[in-house]
C-alpha cells in the first residue's frame, strides 16, 4: 500500500510540473524531462492505475458538485493545481486515509543538556533523589519546595561540585559553616558532609545534605537559633523569615559564597562589635593570671561641703587597674574615684550590690573564673539581636530610631548611624518586667490622663479597696465599672498624675509607654528598676523636642516650647513619619571606649536562653509558643465610690466602654495633622 501512495504522489507531481512547464511555453522540455521519470505503459497494471487515482472517493459527492457548478476549485489539496503562488502558499496537506498505516513517528532530536558531561551521572541521581517521595534531607516545606525548583531550573546540576571534586561554592559554604561559631552558633547544627568518596550516589547524598546544611544556617543566622517567644511572653519582635529561594540563588552565583552566606547575621554596629568580642574572650587563654591578693576593704569618699575626699592607697592598687583595664599611671596605688566607679560597675555586672568598696566577696569574684560564663552571656545577647529588625530605623527620616536597654537604663535617639541625645529612664522592676518590643512611636501626648493599666488594679487596687472603699478617690483616682464587670480607673492630667506632662505613644499589645514622671529622684539611682513595666524618661521635654524635630524639622520645637503647653487639657503632637521604638535587654555591650560591660540579668533572660541553647532541643527551640493574654472580671467590694453610678455606661453606650487599648491610644484616626488640642480621653500607665 505504501508502494501505491508513493507511486500515487509521483505521478500527481509529475503531471503538474508538466501542466506548469506547458504553461511556461516550454512544453517541449517538459516532455523531455517527464519521459525518464515515466514507467511503461504496459508495466502499469490496471489495479495500479486504479490506486494512482488515489484514495480520495471515485467520483465527487453532492457536495463537490455544489461546489464545481459555483465555480470552486475541488482539486484535492494535496495536487499542485499550476498556480504561480509559492508552496508555502498552498492549502493544508490533505488528511491522510484511515485505511493507509502510518509508519511510527521519528523520535524528536534531544536538545544539547546543559549540564556537563562528567556531572550527569550525579544530576540523574539528584533527579531521583528529589523526586523521591520520602526524601529525608528537608524537614520544612518551603525548604523542600525551594530546592525542587532550583535544581529543576539547571537540569539538576550539582552546585557544590565540578567533576566530582568540590567547587568553589562549595568550598566557601564548608568554610562558613565550620566557622559558625565565631558568630554564636553551634557548628554541629550544620554538619558538613563528606565529599571524599566519588561514587554517584555519594556526591549526590553529599550535595543534598550540604544544601540542607547551608539553608539552616541561613535561618538560624537570620532568625536566631530560638524563637523569642521560648524565652518570655514579654517578648514581641516582628519575624523576618528567609526565602530559601533567595538563599540558594545568592549563595550559588556569589563569588564569595563564604560571605554570601555569612550575610544573613545581624548586620548592626553593636553585634558585630560583641562577635569581636566574643572573639577576644575565647582567645584569653595566654598570659598570665592577674590575681588580687587579700586585703583590707578599700573606700573611696567623695568630697562633701568643706569635708575633703578621702583617697587611700593599697599596693594591690596597680594589680585592680590592669585587672578591671583602667587608663593611667600602672604604677598609682591610690585608690581614687576612677577606681571606685570602676569597681562598682564590676559589682553590677557580678550581680554584686555595686558599693564601689574593694571588699572580700569582690575580691574573690574578681579572681573566680569568669570567661565561660561570660562567652555565654555575650552568645545570648548575639542571638537577641537576631531577632530586632535588620533596618532599626525609618529611612525617610535619616534612619532615625529610638533604642532602650533595659539592664543599662538608657534610651537613645539615633539619625543616620550616630547617637544624637540620650538619657536615664527607669525600666520595670523584677516580676513587672519591661517587655521587649520593636513599634513605630506615632505621637505625644502632653497632659496626658492616666488610665490606670488592669494588671495595676486587679493587683494593687483593688486588693487595696477591699481595706478602704475611699482610697482611690483620696488619691484623685476615677474608678468606673463597665457593663461586663471589668473595671476602669483613671487620673486626671495635672502635676500630682503619674505619668507627669508627657506622654510617649507607640501602641503595641504590652499596653506600655515612655512617660515622664513626679518621682525625679529615681533618676539619680544606679539601679532603676523601680516601674510596673512602662519607661519614665528623665528629660522628657528634650526627649519630646528632640523627635519633633526629626520628624518635623521646619517646626523647630525646643523644651521651651514643650514646657508651654503644659496645662489642664491632652494635647497631641503627632508626627508625620512614625519613628521606629526598640527596646532591647542587652546585658552585655561594647561601650563607646570599645570595653566590653556587662549588666545585672535582671528578669533572668540570659539564665533561660542559656539553659534553651545548651539543652540540645535543637531546631524544636525555633517553635512558636502562643501565650494567652489575661482576661479581667471582678466583683467589687460594698460601699465603692464610683464615677458612674449604676456600675456601667448607659443603655445607649457599648456593652463594656471602649477597651482599654482604645483608651490609652486612641481609635484610629484619619492622616496626622501637626498638633491637635483635645479633652482628654487617652489611657496611660
Amino acid at each position: 500500500m505504501l508502494m501505491t501512495v508513493a507511486a500515487t504522489f509521483l505521478t500527481v507531481s509529475a503531471a503538474s510540473a508538466l501542466a506548469q512547464e506547458v504553461r511556461s511555453g516550454a512544453p517541449e522540455t517538459a516532455i523531455q524531462r517527464l519521459k525518464p521519470d515515466m514507467p511503461a505503459a504496459d508495466t502499469v497494471s490496471e489495479a495500479a492505475k486504479e490506486e494512482a487515482r488515489g484514495p480520495a472517493k471515485t467520483e465527487p459527492d453532492q457536495t463537490d458538485a455544489a461546489q464545481a457548478r459555483r465555480g470552486v476549485d475541488i482539486t484535492p489539496p494535496d495536487v499542485a493545481t499550476g498556480s504561480s503562488e509559492p508552496a508555502s502558499a498552498a492549502a493544508p496537506a490533505a488528511e491522510v486515509p484511515k485505511d493507509v498505516a502510518k509508519e511510527p513517528a521519528a523520535e524528536p532530536a534531544k536538545a544539547a543538556s546543559s549540564v556537563p558531561v562528567e556531572d550527569q551521572p550525579v544530576a540523574d541521581r539528584l533527579k531521583d533523589l528529589l523526586g523521591a517521595k520520602d526524601m529525608r534531607y528537608f524537614d520544612r516545606k518551603n525548604q523542600r519546595a525551594a530546592v525542587e525548583r532550583f535544581y529543576s531550573a539547571r537540569a539538576f546540576a550539582p552546585v557544590w561540585t565540578q567533576a566530582g571534586q568540590l567547587s568553589s561554592a562549595g568550598k566557601g559554604v564548608i568554610a562558613r559553616l565550620k566557622d559558625a561559631a565565631s558568630d554564636g552558633l553551634d557548628p554541629a547544627a550544620y554538619p558538613v558532609p563528606d565529599f571524599a568518596a566519588t561514587t554517584t550516589d555519594t556526591l549526590a547524598d553529599a550535595e543534598l545534605k550540604l544544601t540542607a546544611s547551608m539553608l539552616d544556617y541561613a535561618r538560624q543566622a537570620q532568625s536566631g537559633r530560638m524563637h523569642w517567644s521560648q524565652v518570655s511572653p514579654d517578648i514581641e519582635y516582628p519575624d523576618h523569615p528567609i526565602d530559601p529561594n533567595e538563599v540558594l540563588t545568592n549563595v550559588s552565583t556569589a563569588q564569595d559564597a563564604s560571605a554570601a552566606l555569612e550575610s544573613y547575621n545581624p548586620p548592626h554596629k553593636l553585634y558585630k562589635e560583641l562577635k569581636a568580642k566574643l572573639a577576644e574572650l575565647r582567645g584569653e587563654t595566654d598570659g598570665p593570671v592577674i590575681a588580687i591578693p587579700d586585703g583590707p576593704a578599700l573606700k573611696y569618699v567623695p568630697a562633701r561641703g568643706k569635708k575633703p575626699e578621702v583617697v587611700v592607697e593599697d599596693p594591690r592598687v596597680p594589680q585592680l587597674r590592669t585587672k578591671l583595664g583602667i587608663a593611667g599611671n600602672p604604677d598609682d596605688t591610690r585608690y581614687d574615684a576612677t577606681i571606685a566607679e570602676a569597681v562598682r560597675k564590676f559589682q553590677n555586672s557580678a550581680e554584686l550590690r555595686p558599693t564601689g568598696i574593694l571588699d572580700d566577696k569582690t575580691v574573690k569574684a574578681l579572681n573566680s573564673p569568669k570567661r565561660d560564663k561570660q562567652i555565654d552571656v555575650v552568645i545570648a545577647n548575639m542571638e537577641r539581636w537576631r531577632w530586632l529588625p535588620r533596618d532599626l530605623g525609618a529611612s525617610s527620616v535619616g534612619d532615625a530610631y529610638v533604642i532602650l536597654n533595659i539592664p543599662d537604663f538608657t534610651l537613645k535617639v539615633m539619625q543616620r548611624g550616630e547617637q544624637v541625645w540620650t538619657t536615664r529612664v527607669v525600666t520595670g522592676k523584677p516580676g513587672k518586667a519591661t517587655p521587649m518590643l520593636t513599634e513605630t512611636m506615632k505621637y505625644i501626648t502632653i497632659n496626658p490622663t492616666w488610665n490606670v493599666p488592669p494588671s495595676i488594679i486587679y493587683n494593687e487596687y483593688l486588693p487595696a479597696l477591699q481595706q478602704d472603699p475611699t482610697v482611690l478617690s483620696r488619691m484623685g483616682l476615677r474608678l468606673e465599672q463597665n457593663r461586663d464587670g471589668s473595671v476602669h480607673v483613671s487620673q486626671p492630667p495635672g502635676e500630682r498624675n503619674a505619668l507627669g506632662r508627657i506622654r510617649f505613644n507607640f501602641p503595641n499589645k504590652f499596653l506600655v509607654y515612655q512617660h515622664d514622671t513626679p518621682d525625679k529622684h529615681l533618676f539619680a539611682r544606679d539601679e532603676r528598676a523601680f516601674s510596673h513595666g512602662c519607661m519614665r524618661v528623665q528629660n522628657p521635654d528634650q526627649y519630646a523636642s528632640v523627635l519633633l524635630n526629626i520628624t518635623m524639622p521646619g517646626e523647630r520645637y525646643t523644651p521651651e516650647r514643650i514646657r508651654g503647653m503644659y496645662g489642664s487639657n491632652e494635647r497631641d503632637l503627632k508626627f508625620p513619619t512614625p519613628i521606629p521604638v526598640n527596646i532591647t535587654y542587652q546585658t552585655a555591650f561594647v561601650d563607646d571606649a570599645g570595653k566590653l560591660q556587662f549588666r545585672r540579668d535582671l528578669y533572668g533572660r540570659d539564665a533561660t536562653m542559656i539553659s534553651l541553647m545548651k539543652n540540645n532541643r535543637g531546631k524544636d527551640l525555633e517553635t512558636v509558643i502562643a501565650h494567652a493574654q489575661p482576661t479581667y472580671r471582678t466583683k467589687l467590694p460594698p460601699n465603692v465610690g464610683l464615677a458612674n453610678p449604676g456600675g456601667f455606661p448607659g443603655p445607649s453606650a457599648p456593652s463594656s466602654g471602649p477597651s482599654f487599648f482604645d483608651r490609652l491610644f486612641g481609635t484610629p484616626t484619619p492622616p496626622p495633622t501637626a498638633q491637635i488640642s483635645r479633652r482628654p480621653q487617652h489611657v496611660a500607665r
